[in-house]
């Protein structure tokens, strides 16, 4: 027999799912609560007693997304078998795969959150974690004192990478180059550059 506690959390595990659904193949418009709910497949009212609004459950999708993020870098980090540049590349990677599959997701992730308090703590506490996780990929390559500014260069590097794939400004036929290539470049410019430093 299914207690209240398990029929409560299947619920709204059904409703995050939904939503992550009509966000992937409609963008921020196509979820509300009355859709996300139909798609569930339970009553009208049952996502209003998990999310006071919409944004609280995109909120709470976007955070997801990030505590993935986060167990994704922190797998690759903890492979002891794969050199610092190698990981690095990696971990640019699993969120360059997020931005070119999910481009609504993607976005939500980046966005200020916005909802609930609760939703909002959860949010921000899971983009810390996916912050700490990548701090630590770029520390192992280039050692504290260059962390952050080498993180923030690649970060906002690999955002607009990824932008301009996804929206087919970076083509191979256009510029000869691969976003995947790219990135290797700016790891090796960054490798170079910290161990000259």
């Amino acid at each position: 027999m299914v207690s209240r506690v398990e029929s409560a959390a299947a619920t709204r595990r059904a409703l995050l799912d939904a939503a992550a659904d009509l966000l992937d193949s409609g963008g921020p418009d196509a979820v509300t609560l009355r859709a996300v709910g139909a798609r569930a497949g339970v009553t009208r009212g049952a996502p209003y007693r998990h999310f006071p609004d919409k944004d609280s459950l995109l909120t709470a999708v976007a955070a997801e997304a990030l505590d993935r993020l986060a167990d994704q870098v922190r797998d690759v980090r903890a492979d002891p078998r794969v050199p610092p540049a190698d990981k690095l590349n990696r971990a640019l990677s699993s969120l360059m795969t997020v931005g070119r599959r999910q481009p609504h997701l993607y976005r939500l992730m980046f966005a200020s959150p916005a909802g609930d308090p609760t939703a909002i703590r959860a949010a921000v506490q899971a983009a810390d974690r996916a912050q700490d996780e990548f701090l630590a990929v770029v520390g192992d390559l280039v050692g504290a004192q260059h962390t952050r500014q080498f993180a923030a260069l690649l970060l906002t590097s690999v955002h607009g990478i990824t932008d301009m794939e996804v929206s087919g400004h970076l083509s191979a036929d256009k510029w000869h180059i691969t976003a995947e290539e790219l990135v290797s470049t700016l790891v090796s410019m960054i490798d170079r550059q910290a161990r000259s430093g």
